[in-house]
């Protein structure tokens, strides 16, 4: 399975490491900008999805 080694962040790791709150992270998911499986009530973020992010919101 190519799924075996991927790596996920919990939101509250996110939120801790871009110094925002985690509902910023929330309203992210929420409105698809950032993709994230959804395993119970928390949310997980593949590392490649968190990477394609942060390049979609990088400045010129």
């Amino acid at each position: 399975m190519q799924n075996k080694n991927k790596e996920f962040y919990k939101a509250e790791d996110l939120a801790e490491k871009l110094d925002v709150n985690i509902m910023t992270i929330y309203r992210y998911i929420k409105s698809g900008r950032l993709k994230a499986y959804k395993i119970g009530k928390e949310f997980r973020i593949d590392k490649n999805e968190f990477e394609r992010f942060l390049n979609s919101v990088k400045t010129k």
